[in-house]
């Protein structure tokens, strides 16, 4: 059944999770948008209701401080869009009490971003998909974000035939404990003092790690090939259905880097066409929400210690794949701000979608 409630001009908005790494970085965005809201509710676990946020105001919501309710079925009577990032868990948890008080889930776990009924949505590449929804939008895997936001404007170019991808994620994509445990590692391994790894798999600090999310195979998903993991397979499946092309091929690999903020991508494309590295750079200069930085005789191009905290996606390294025939094959290099264009930014871009045009 088709959604048919009309979203109000001001909006009651909440943030479910709150507290974490990602809901506060969603309240930042409320706040630097000025998002319309009439009302602006913190959700989170018992343990942290009472909490006080400060929040700089949005809307017609005062500056001041929010103060963080428990979740529970109820939090939800009167919201008009709910903005969670709480875990894949949570968010089935308390998905129908959600749109049964007939407000929309923008939800960023990959609870249900592969559901038929589901829309995945990025709002600069398909943003008339958030209007399709059934209450709840899915907002997609932070890798898979920024590299569309990035490829977008390229598409107009010919076909992109074949996407090879290989992320250099922050330690922040791990929350909280991701970038504590590389700032306590590093001062360790500086030290000479040993440590146990927790957040991930080995050691972070002064180190590279081919491996985020589990390992994959038939019985967990689906037609998956052997080898990949599960954040892998998301920038698959995620950018064939944000595209509405299964033709598209995509062969990643993630990697985790001892970087605190921002992922990096190198993405080799191959078009059904000629393309120009001159007609390539126009087009990304004319992107939506897209910067390209490529003068590299002057040292010039994008790198995560320039851009946290940034909400564009920046672009550079951008040359020939000489490797592909007939001048098919191009390279680049893409820069964001995961938590903010890869997870909360784009969460409030789509909210934003859903408020009726003047």
């Amino acid at each position: 059944m088709a959604w048919t409630k009309e979203m109000p001009a001001n909006p009651v908005v909440a943030v479910a999770g709150a507290t974490g790494a990602v809901g506060r970085e969603m309240l930042k965005c409320l706040e630097d948008l000025n998002f319309p809201a009439s009302e602006v509710r913190v959700l989170a676990s018992a343990r942290s209701a009472g909490t006080k946020l400060p929040f700089k105001g949005c809307g017609s919501v005062p500056a001041g401080e929010l103060t963080v309710q428990e979740m529970t079925e109820d939090s939800f009577e009167g919201v008009d869009i709910a903005l969670f990032s709480a875990g894949a868990g949570v968010s089935k948890q308390f998905k129908d009490a959600v749109v049964k008080a007939g407000a929309v889930m923008i939800d960023n776990s990959s609870a249900f971003r592969m559901d038929a009924d589901v829309p995945l949505v990025v709002p600069e590449v398909n943003g008339a998909a958030a209007h399709e929804h059934n209450g709840v939008i899915a907002n997609p895997n932070c890798t898979t974000i920024q590299m569309v936001v990035a490829l977008e404007p390229l598409r107009k170019l010919g076909h992109i035939d074949r996407i090879v991808v290989s992320s250099y994620q922050s330690s922040s994509g791990a929350g909280a404990k991701g970038m504590a445990e590389l700032q306590d590692q590093t001062g360790k391994v500086l030290a000479g003092e040993d440590f146990e790894p927790s957040a991930f798999t080995h050691q972070i600090a002064f180190n590279c790690i081919p491996h985020i999310d589990k390992f994959v195979d038939g019985e967990y998903l689906q037609d998956v090939p052997e080898g990949y993991t599960k954040e892998e397979w998301k920038m698959v499946v995620e950018t064939k259905k944000i595209f509405q092309d299964d033709a598209v091929q995509v062969a990643p690999t993630c990697v985790r880097v001892p970087v605190l903020r921002c992922h990096s991508e190198s993405i080799n494309l191959e078009f059904d066409r000629p393309v120009s590295i001159e007609a390539v750079k126009e087009a990304l200069a004319s992107g939506e929400h897209v910067v390209l930085e490529d003068d590299p005789l002057n040292n010039v191009y994008p790198m995560p210690a320039l851009h946290a905290g940034s909400f564009d996606t920046f672009v550079g390294r951008v040359r020939r794949d000489a490797t592909v025939a007939d001048d098919k094959g191009v390279a680049l290099w893409v820069v964001a701000d995961q938590l903010l264009r890869g997870a909360a930014l784009n969460a409030v871009y789509i909210a934003q979608e859903l408020l009726p045009k003047a």
